[in-house]
Parts: structure tokens; sequence; C-alpha cells
């Protein structure tokens, strides 16, 4: 595994490209990053927008995985913008190229995420999970549990409604 991780890397206008195409690949694969294939550029565009607005102004962070100066896995780690909730951090858009999937790139970003999320001196981590991706055993391996799930809280498709489940990581 040749993965490099860089936290807040500068978003030039080339990285703010190819992190929009890696979110379509990944999302055109099946990947549940918040969109459902099909998509393009300008479907993922303006919530990427939002996103590195939020990393530029220093609420959130982007954590990018480079391989041979190719971006190939990402994670944004967000605020929950509430003082209530200050001692802890959502981890959204996790994803990995699919070119790379089945090398350890996924569990190698989450756990420097988790590296990332304790030298901030927070209690504890979330992610949210899409039903019927099977992707809770992924992160069950890595410590995190079940907290809690909506059902048919995320609807897909005509038809298709799936679970949103919440997994817990605390750093304690």
């Amino acid at each position: 595994m040749a993965v490099a991780f860089v936290l807040d890397p500068p978003l030039t206008a080339d990285l703010r490209a190819s992190i929009i195409a890696l979110w379509v690949e990944v999302t055109n694969a099946g990947g549940a990053v918040g969109f459902v294939a099909p998509v393009t550029a300008a479907d993922v565009a303006p919530v990427a927008g939002d996103a590195f607005t939020a990393v530029e102004a220093g609420l959130d962070h982007l954590l990018l995985g480079v391989d041979d100066g190719e971006p190939v896995a990402l994670l944004f780690v967000v605020s929950n913008r509430f003082g209530l909730k200050e001692h802890w951090r959502v981890l959204k858009r996790v994803m990995v190229t699919p070119q790379r999937q089945g090398r350890g790139y996924g569990a190698a970003l989450m756990r420097e995420a988790e590296r990332v999320v304790r030298g901030m001196g927070l209690d504890a981590v979330q992610v949210t999970v899409r039903g019927g991706a099977g992707t809770e055993a992924f992160y069950e391996r890595l410590g995190y549990r079940e907290v809690g799930r909506l059902p048919g809280a995320l609807r897909v498709g005509p038809g298709d409604d799936r679970d949103e489940i919440h997994m817990w990581l605390p750093l304690g």
C-alpha cells in the first residue's frame, strides 16, 4: 500500500476537479456517498463546493489519501456546528476509488481519521451508513458500533427506502 494522507490540502482548482471526479466515480460504482448513480460532475459540484467552503472556513477538515500523486481516498471531518456537540465529529463522504478497493486503503483512511480526531482532543466520532450496502461490517471491524437506525430514512429510488445507520466510535 502506497497511500499517503494529507490533512486540509490547499484546495486548488485541479484538486477540486479531481475530488469531484473521484466522487462521481465512487457514486457511479455504487458507493453510498450522498448520491445515487448515475451522477455527473455537474450533480456533485454544488455539494462538493459546500464541503470545500466549510473546509476553507476552518469549520470542517478534508482528509485526502494520495497514491502516485493521485487522490484515491477521502473523507470530511465535519463539525456538528452546535455547542453541546463540540466534543465529537462526524465523518462524511468516506470514499476510496474503486480501482484501489481491496488494498486496505479504506481501513487506513479510517485509522488516520481516528488519529486526526484524537489529535483534536475529541471524545468520539460518528459515521452514518446507508442500509443495504453492507458497509456496517467494515466499520464494526474498526471498532465502531451501531447506536441508532432510522428505518426507511433514505429514499434511493421509487419503492427503495433504506435505513440510515448511525455508527459510533468512542475515543476515551
